[in-house]
């Protein structure tokens, strides 16, 4: 349980601007695709969002450990499903960068804490 006060410096910004990043462009592809592709990545981008919220919203402050955890399992999840059946287009290479750095930045703040 992680109950140190919610403290913003340049970690949790790249946090916050990587999980956004990567919620965009999974909503985006979502708006481009058929209706099983499209709920699959507005959730996914929808996840992004939620997760990354409630990460820094001072009501689940006492969860903040636990929901960097799930933050972390989740991107992990999406990558690994897309190394299983996503397509190889350069924006996918482009967002799971992104998506690994997010896997990055949440290990450097757990550590810290």
């Amino acid at each position: 349980m992680d109950t140190t006060p919610n403290r913003f410096g340049l970690l949790q910004v790249g946090i916050i601007l990587l999980a956004v990043g990567t919620a965009l462009i999974h909503i985006s592809l979502g708006l481009q695709a058929d209706l099983t592709t499209k709920i699959m990545f507005s959730l996914s981008g929808a996840g992004y969002l939620a997760l990354t919220a409630a990460l820094f919203l001072p009501q689940f402050r006492s969860l903040r450990g636990a929901l960097r955890w799930l933050l972390m399992g989740y991107t992990a999840f999406i990558v690994l499903a897309w190394v299983v059946i996503g397509r190889r287009v350069l924006i996918a290479y482009i967002d799971k960068a992104i998506e690994v750095a997010l896997i990055t930045l949440l290990w450097i703040e757990a550590r810290r804490r």
